[in-house]
């Protein structure tokens, strides 16, 4: 870890706990700052706020008084969930206090060079890919940031011969000032999180910020599928490496079936090891990644074929009497489902959706489901899933929850068919969240196979 002296005896706010708010106040305690922690969760319900108040670090919870203000902080850290119109935090943007995330206290403390990954989808994916790749390579790519790994946590053992890949959300992105990644990686730009940001521009300009730091020594990496990051790579100081999966671009391309490099061939497209057409532009980023990092292609090509996807991401489960069981829990919305069928031959798919009804009709999976063996429904939005099931004229079985379904689904099947749990919509009409319907998806399998 750097050894730093701008944080002492220099009195911050760390707002909201969880793993990165807990992580923060930790490493600014370390660093010799004088640490409140103000947590919403009451403190007898509180586990992270009871360790932290035995540390000696003063902690407020049970609400979020604005007069904690008046103390005369000169930073807030905040957790990244929390919007910029919590009356806290715009509060304090009235004073005139900085607002930061923890991964900007992971970039002045990391002693390694960092790789950051953002996107709307296939973040999760391709920071996996990309670490593993660096590590078959005999780099060491080391894990951080929004994959669960707090970033400010495991910045501070790491060394100059490591390389944090760090997943990196629009929310965490908001809160940075001096964060400077060696290499970007942009996987693509859909319209989400519009509720918190108030619009797609300024989702965008909050997903920009990760190259604001970067300069021509520097890469980034965009998916050229998309004219809006063709727009952005003039907007950029850094060397731009573009990917495609449509047109053969000065970066990694698909041409013929093959994955290239700047006219290099590394690999086929069907040897990687996870399916869906999403999937082929995840290994061209993490390609892309990787021969600027100087890996090695063979160990490029041993890694994304042997790649078993990220859990509850199209995650493959296991195979029964030749029926294989793919978890893809993670599918909370109807594009995400769109990429997973991408990768198979609905003929032979027996698709698992439905969940929490947002109101949303299904029209738009009509032509992705067209064709698909069978459907197992379940869930509140089952009604509506149904109707597309109709249109698409796809037959479909009714289930009370997803252990259900999956045997359900198994009975239906025949060798060479797919169970796919990919439900389209969110879990938590039944379950706290899509992690626990993955679960009983993957430990009803293992029931199954006995």
């Amino acid at each position: 870890m750097k050894s730093i002296t701008q944080f002492e005896n220099k009195k911050v706010l760390v707002l909201g706990l969880a793993k990165s708010g807990e992580a923060a106040a930790r490493l600014l305690a370390k660093l010799g700052a004088i640490v409140t922690v103000n947590d919403g969760k009451p403190f007898e319900e509180n586990p992270s706020a009871q360790a932290l108040l035995e540390e000696g670090i003063k902690v407020v919870c049970g609400g979020h008084p604005l007069e904690l203000l008046d103390e005369n902080f000169e930073l807030m850290v905040k957790n990244p969930g929390i919007r910029y119109d919590n009356p806290m935090v715009a509060r304090a943007l009235e004073k005139g206090i900085p607002v930061w995330t923890e991964v900007e206290l992971a970039y002045l403390v990391s002693e390694a060079p960092i790789i950051g990954i953002t996107g709307s989808n296939g973040k999760t994916t391709t920071t996996t890919m990309i670490a593993d790749v660096l590590n078959h390579g005999g780099k060491s790519g080391v894990l951080s940031g929004n994959i669960g790994f707090p970033a400010s946590e495991v910045a501070q053992s790491v060394t100059a011969q490591d390389t944090l890949v760090m997943e990196l959300s629009s929310f965490q992105l908001m809160g940075i000032n001096s964060f400077h990644p060696h290499i970007a990686v942009i996987t693509n730009l859909m319209p989400t999180h519009i509720d918190y940001h108030g619009s797609f521009e300024a989702y965008v300009a909050a997903k920009w910020n990760i190259q604001n730091r970067m300069t021509s020594d520097d890469f980034i990496i965009l998916n050229f599928n998309q004219d809006l990051a063709k727009e952005l790579a003039t907007k950029t100081k850094a060397q731009v490496v573009p990917f495609s999966t449509v047109e053969k671009v000065d970066g990694a391309y698909l041409e013929n079936g093959g994955l290239y490099y700047k006219g290099e061939l590394i690999m086929q497209a069907d040897e990687i090891g996870v399916p869906g057409s999403h999937n082929v532009e995840n290994a061209l980023a993490t390609i892309a990644v990787s021969k600027l990092s100087g890996v090695s292609n063979q160990a490029i090509k041993e890694t994304l074929a042997s790649f078993g996807g990220v859990k509850h991401r199209l995650q493959f489960v296991d195979t029964i009497n030749d029926v294989k069981f793919y978890n893809d829990s993670k599918s909370t919305n109807i594009l995400a489902t769109q990429k997973a069928l991408s990768g198979f031959d609905n003929s032979k798919v027996i698709l698992i959706a439905g969940g929490l009804d947002r109101g949303n009709e299904f029209d738009e999976l009509v032509p992705d489901i067209t064709g698909v063996k069978k459907m197992i429904i379940l869930g509140e939005s089952a009604p509506r899933v149904k109707r597309a099931a109709e249109k698409a004229g796809v037959s479909y079985l009714d289930a009370k929850d997803v252990a259900d379904a999956t045997r359900i689904a198994f009975d239906q099947a025949n060798a060479g068919d797919v169970v796919l749990l990919s439900p389209a919509n969110a879990s938590w009409d039944m379950y706290k969240n899509f992690e626990v319907r993955g679960d009983e998806f993957i430990a009803t399998v293992e029931q199954l196979k006995g």
